[in-house]
């Protein structure tokens, strides 16, 4: 019992060292964006001796949204010294993350859209006796970046973002978006609109919200892949953050967590101010969401249409998807020790400090009590 107990403290020890030093890097969690966030070390290891770690060993395969790609990463500097469990994280995007779960390849996966049908279906296959349920996790705003020389406080709405990215609107400085803006110095200059190129679950967000709010302008159907004809493709959130700041004339759509050194459109949405994306006014507008789900499963209903004050429209809930019953039994402990952590007051917290948005108080409960019956 002595041993164990100064193995206990050694790990957790060396967990916050580890910690208060790695998370300089990790505002933006991995190397794709560089940039670190003042408070978020010593928090981060002042949580690691709150991880409860049980049984927990070995390793954990994931894969998924590259939305959460960050927190996942910030999450993990606390867990793995902490409990010794290594999480491998890709972050392949969502539609790669719900296959690999779907065929037994990995624990869980992260994915910025709830299940489907035909995905619950398959996942019986390899939950043994159960299915995969969505847990939602991580809250965030998906900001529209630019990179418009001169331009710092950009103004769009609905019907002029979907026709920028309709290849309808091709100029800075076309007419609607001078309307929109009428004290800027619009370049004549090309747009370059920046899409993903995998299926992803931030298209399909962001698609949802061009659907509800301007369906004369978006004829699309919309769902995980692109579907729009023109503009410029990219991979994971990383890679159309790194396209729109590297030319003159882009825009793109991805977490805020990737705009670091990027400038963010304000969403006009019928309220007396237009909306910048921010943790706060994704907060405000993910604590309106509605639970749709039934039994075990906790999928949301995002409100893309608010008008309410300080409320950002283009928002996100990256759901952490896992077996409700038969979870393999070599990574379920490891499974809810992870999930059990992130979804914590401290874990929570992680949130608010990479430029992400907790999940509401009501909301989080009740994700708690569901993994702790994950069997």
């Amino acid at each position: 019992m002595k041993l164990q107990r100064k193995n206990r403290l050694r790990a957790l020890s060396l967990g916050a060292v580890a910690v208060s030093s790695a998370l300089a890097l990790t505002a933006c969690g991995s190397d794709d964006n560089g940039e670190g966030n003042a408070n978020g070390g010593s928090s981060a290891a002042a949580n690691a001796s709150s991880v409860k770690c049980d049984d927990a060993k070995g390793q954990l395969l994931a894969d998924g949204s590259s939305a959460q790609k960050n927190a996942i990463d910030a999450w993990t500097k606390v867990f793995s010294p902490a409990c010794n469990v290594q999480i491998n994280y890709k972050g392949a995007g969502s539609g790669a993350g719900v296959t690999s779960f779907t065929q037994g390849q990995i624990a869980f996966a992260g994915s910025d859209s709830a299940l489907k049908p035909d995905e619950v279906a398959a996942s019986k296959k390899v939950c043994d006796g159960g299915q995969g349920i969505d847990l939602p996790m991580v809250g965030g705003p998906i900001a529209l970046g630019y990179n418009v020389p001169g331009v710092d406080n950009l103004v769009l709405d609905a019907p002029t973002i979907a026709k920028i990215f309709d290849s309808k609107i091709k100029n800075w400085n076309d007419e609607a978006i001078k309307k929109l803006n009428p004290g800027a110095k619009l370049p004549d200059l090309k747009i370059q609109a920046f899409h993903r190129s995998e299926d992803s679950g931030t298209t399909d967000n962001f698609t949802k919200y061009l659907l509800a709010t301007t369906p004369e302008n978006w004829k699309y159907s919309g769902g995980k892949a692109w579907q729009a004809q023109g503009g410029q493709a990219a991979s994971g959130s990383a890679g159309v953050a790194q396209g729109v700041k590297q030319n003159s004339g882009a825009i793109g759509y991805f977490e805020l967590s990737f705009a670091k050194g990027i400038d963010t459109v304000a969403i006009d949405t019928g309220a007396k101010t237009p909306v910048k994306p921010s943790t706060e006014s994704a907060t405000a507008d993910i604590a309106a969401a509605k639970v749709i789900g039934t039994g075990k499963d906790l999928a949301l209903q995002l409100d893309y249409k608010t008008r309410a004050e300080g409320a950002y429209p283009i928002t996100l809930v990256t759901y952490e998807i896992v077996c409700d019953k038969g979870n393999k039994a070599d990574t379920l402990p490891a499974t809810k020790a992870f999930l059990r952590y992130i979804a914590s007051e401290d874990g929570q917290k992680v949130l608010a400090q990479n430029d992400y948005a907790p999940i509401p108080a009501e909301i989080i409960a009740k994700v708690r009590t569901t993994i702790e019956g994950l069997s």
